[in-house]
């Protein structure tokens, strides 16, 4: 186990992890400025990624996670909107308001692939709505 004050601490890992996402929530609402409500999740999805790419931020859309079973067994693959350096799932949402079956959906998702961060993110509402979720 490695102790406090070493470089790759879980310490350094949390502060690189909430940073990543203050990044992403800057260029989530950012977006959401410019396009406003009102389109097909798929292109809240591409204007996000681009925008994440243009910022030099690693981002793969629809990348398979594998869902396993406690003994490890491959039950199938989700596919996440965008995985983000390599450490962060985004989920995306065009819908008037977050319900809890979204986040529901999401906390599954990290348990499923071993993921421990996740941002729900709603695109659909005229206020942005965006939630950070942790295992």
């Amino acid at each position: 186990m490695k102790t406090a004050g070493t470089k790759g601490t879980k310490i350094d890992d949390d502060r690189d992890i909430l940073t990543l996402c203050d990044g992403v929530r800057q260029i989530a609402f950012g977006l959401h400025t410019y396009l406003r409500h009102g389109h097909l999740e798929k292109v809240y999805e591409n204007g996000l990624a681009h925008r994440l790419r243009k910022a030099g931020i690693e981002v793969k859309q629809q990348q398979p996670l594998q869902v396993c079973d406690e003994d490890g067994t491959v039950l199938g693959d989700y596919f996440a909107d965008l995985f983000v350096d390599g450490s962060l799932i985004v989920e995306l949402k065009a819908c008037k308001l977050l319900l809890n079956e979204h986040t529901a959906q999401v906390l599954g998702y990290l348990r499923a692939s071993s993921i421990r961060h996740a941002l729900l993110i709603n695109f659909g509402s005229p206020r942005i709505e965006i939630k950070k979720l942790v295992l």
